[in-house]
């Protein structure tokens, strides 16, 4: 660990830092984390432009406030946002928020919700998937063995191999990769001008393709209205004529007896694309780097595959795609002796949860088979990761796929993460390989 910059809690570089998209793309960010474990886990953050809030950053306190829903409710702010932003959204839809998706809203109709698509996320279910799971993870290790030795694992294998899981399981035809990749993209990456300027590539010439005016409220509202247009008519299509794919199962739900609402719908859908995306992808490039930079680990998992469920664990550990999540207090609660008042905000930092000394031996030390693993990047309570076990079976099969095949591996070029605080990873990395 490099020296903690930080002369003092209440300075504003530390608590600027939190907030900051870059600290996130250099990992800085840890030495903030690290210094707020040890000596105030619990601390009243106020950075410049953003309503004050909790940092939370030690694994118990996270888990235990995750799972009291009750007093820790995610309607009223979800993630980290400028004051300005979150006043342009509720200027412009009357709510905090542009969606309604699970992760916005609270029990009990997050529950209702989350109920039509529970069954359908479980393993019995999934399991019915591995087979076409396995032939899209084959087919994207081909496509790294045809690329002659040399690739960006991110941009030619990671963000495309999640995305034709969800277009499969969604049911979306695969002349749209490139809009629903754009999409996916822009919802987390609008800080980062790199992400941006990569979408609008992709979807150069495409019909009904934003080309983004410089100003990331109005493209995020174009966004938005890109998703209500889009799965506004996938909506309308499985209700006509429902199919055996999960956007049908979202269209035939139903809350007390009623078809689910259209901005339910689309924000389900739209949650299942882009949480389902990103993530993926952010673990698989971040695991794959994390297996470079540790040679030795790498053998041991080529050595003995049985060892890879417990390495995607710790990949998914390593990389925490979801830096955080907001929850706002409903009642006076004492978290790590300190007092949380009734309306204060409180941020979930799982990036640092993940690193927490106190419960992980050796955190900042990369290992496939770490004994104890109980990382809470999927989140804890009620609002878990509804997509954690597709998510895991997919990069599974990733690996499983492609560590037999790989002979040699290095980096070809500096990796980079991407300039983001809410969901973020690597955005670039330029690798060198064998393969068979």
């Amino acid at each position: 660990m490099t020296a903690m910059p930080f002369p003092g809690f209440n300075s504003d570089t530390l608590d600027n830092s939190l907030v900051n998209p870059a600290a996130y793309a250099d990992e800085s960010i840890h030495d903030a984390y690290t210094r707020l474990r040890r000596e105030d886990p619990v601390h009243w953050t106020e950075p410049t432009g953003f309503r004050p809030f909790w940092s939370i950053t030690r694994h118990a306190d996270i888990v235990a406030i995750s799972k009291a829903n009750d007093r820790f409710i995610n309607r009223e702010r979800t993630y980290i946002s400028p004051i300005e932003a979150e006043e342009w959204v509720k200027q412009t839809t009357g709510d905090s928020h542009l969606f309604r998706t699970l992760v916005d809203l609270d029990d009990p109709i997050h529950m209702k919700l989350r109920r039509i698509t529970h069954t359908w996320f479980m393993p019995q279910n999934l399991k019915k998937l591995e087979p076409q799971i396995a032939a899209i993870a084959k087919a994207h290790v081909d496509r790294m063995a045809a690329l002659g030795g040399q690739c960006d694992f991110v941009n030619e294998v990671a963000l495309w191999y999640p995305l034709r899981v969800i277009m499969m399981i969604l049911g979306l035809p695969a002349a749209d990769e490139n809009r629903m990749l754009q999409m996916t993209q822009e919802i987390f990456g609008p800080q980062d001008p790199d992400v941006v300027a990569r979408s609008r590539i992709i979807t150069q010439g495409l019909s009904g393709a934003t080309e983004g005016t410089g100003n990331p409220q109005v493209d995020i509202f174009a966004l938005v209205q890109q998703f209500f247009q889009y799965f506004g008519e996938v909506l309308a299509d499985r209700r006509a004529s429902p199919r055996d794919d999960l956007a049908t199962v979202i269209a035939q739900g139903t809350v007390d007896g009623e078809p689910i609402g259209l901005l339910e719908a689309i924000s389900y859908y739209a949650i299942a694309v882009t949480a389902g995306h990103d993530t993926t992808s952010s673990t698989a490039s971040g695991g794959l780097l994390a297996l470079i930079q540790n040679p030795a680990e790498l053998a041991k998992l080529k050595a003995d595959p049985s060892l890879i469920p417990g390495a995607v664990e710790e990949m998914i550990r390593w990389a925490t795609p979801v830096k955080h999540f907001m929850r706002t207090c409903t009642e006076d609660t004492v978290v790590g002796g300190k007092t949380i008042r009734k309306g204060d905000g409180v941020a979930l930092f799982y990036w640092s949860g993940n690193r927490d000394e106190a419960v992980f031996e050796e955190p900042f030390r990369f290992r496939v088979d770490r004994p104890n693993n109980p990382q809470t990047a999927f989140g804890n309570g009620v609002h878990q990761c509804l997509g954690l076990h597709l998510a895991r079976m997919e990069i599974r099969a990733l690996f499983a796929e492609l560590l037999p095949r790989l002979d040699e591996i290095e980096l070809a070029g500096e990796p980079k993460l991407s300039v983001a605080n809410f969901v973020s990873g690597l955005k670039a990395m330029p690798i060198r390989y064998r393969m068979r």
